[in-house]
């Protein structure tokens, strides 16, 4: 066998940089820590904790559940949480009247949390879908998703949270419009500091199912005739990739302090290119149907769980992502810091 190759060019053996863990972690481009992460959380009305069969290991939290896990964030060094509601069906309507409730139980998620860690940032959706009885993020009209009534309920919505003392708004709707119109009601009622997270790129994707499941959000296509069977006439279809930059510039140039990307994984070269084209703080959402894939395949012994989990998550971060939405927040953290 022939050796030239490498008596040619003796210097050309990468592999030294590989051979140790310390040489490894030395020169290592790219660090996931906890506070590259956000815990997504399901709070419901009830009490304790009631799981989601269809994401082993996540369960909506009471309220006061929701103040513990704000404590355990804050020790696990996690900097910010993003709660998401599960409300009862029979208090859902066509217009979502519940999501702009100053007594529901976003608001009092987002007080006990705050009072019991205060250091510990919280993130509020502001979106119908989950106060909907057809499970549309917006108003519908003779089967089409209205756009500027949509915005007019997201508003409402948005001014509760921040009046409950959220500190960031994170519109996932994908109405056109709604961040500069957010942002004018939030400036008009003082709320100058308060900060944006858009849903700027977000794709209508079959890996939200277990999502919806979580929140027990209605069954799109089902109930009235005019009920859409998809999102797709106003989330963006995956096929597109030019068009994930036109929607980030406008809602940067709206008031958007931070863009996100929507779902995560099969969408890095999204993340990619947004990071590359604008210099703005970028997330990404690792949603429902990664974490229950991962869960699945780990449970039925196909995949190393801790070493997906931070693989996964560091495949973000590789991305350019400033940071990453994730159900695996709390179990990463705590293997970030073993």
């Amino acid at each position: 066998m022939s050796h030239a190759p490498l008596a040619a060019y003796p210097a050309l053996r990468l592999r030294r940089l590989r051979q140790s863990d310390w040489i490894r972690r030395l020169v290592r481009e790219t660090v996931l820590t906890p506070a590259d992460l956000i815990w997504s959380m399901v709070v419901h009305e009830g009490e304790g904790q009631v799981p989601v069969p269809s994401m082993p290991g996540v369960a909506r939290l009471s309220v006061k559940e929701c103040a513990k896990a704000a404590i355990e964030a804050r020790r696990l060094g996690i900097p910010a949480i993003a709660v998401f509601p599960h409300i009862d069906g029979s208090k859902k309507d066509a217009i979502g009247s519940k999501a702009a409730d100053p007594d529901g139980v976003v608001a009092r998620a987002v007080k006990a949390m705050k009072d019991a860690a205060p250091e510990v940032g919280i993130m509020c959706d502001v979106a119908l879908d989950p106060f909907t009885d057809h499970g549309h993020d917006g108003l519908i009209e003779n089967g089409k998703i209205l756009n500027d009534a949509t915005i007019e309920r997201l508003v409402a919505q948005g001014l509760m949270q921040a009046a409950a003392g959220a500190d960031i708004l994170a519109p996932s709707d994908m109405m056109d419009g709604r961040c500069g119109i957010l942002r004018q009601a939030l400036e008009s009622a003082g709320y100058q500091d308060m900060m944006i997270m858009s849903y700027a790129a977000k794709y209508a994707s079959a890996f939200y199912g277990p999502y919806r499941d979580a929140i027990g959000s209605g069954k799109l296509g089902s109930g009235p005739v005019e009920n859409p069977g998809d999102k797709k006439t106003y989330q963006m279809d995956y096929a597109n990739s030019d068009e994930a930059l036109r929607e980030v510039a406008l809602d940067i140039a709206e008031g958007a302090d931070m863009v996100m990307v929507k779902p995560g994984l099969p969408y890095l070269d999204i993340v990619q290119r947004v990071v590359d084209a604008f210099h703005v703080p970028t997330f990404a959402f690792q949603v429902s149907g990664e974490y229950a894939m991962m869960k699945a395949a780990t449970q039925n012994g196909w995949l190393d769980e801790d070493r997906a989990i931070l693989e996964s998550l560091g495949a973000f971060k590789r991305a350019g992502a400033a940071g990453i939405i994730t159900y695996f927040a709390p179990q990463a953290a705590k293997l970030l810091g073993a």
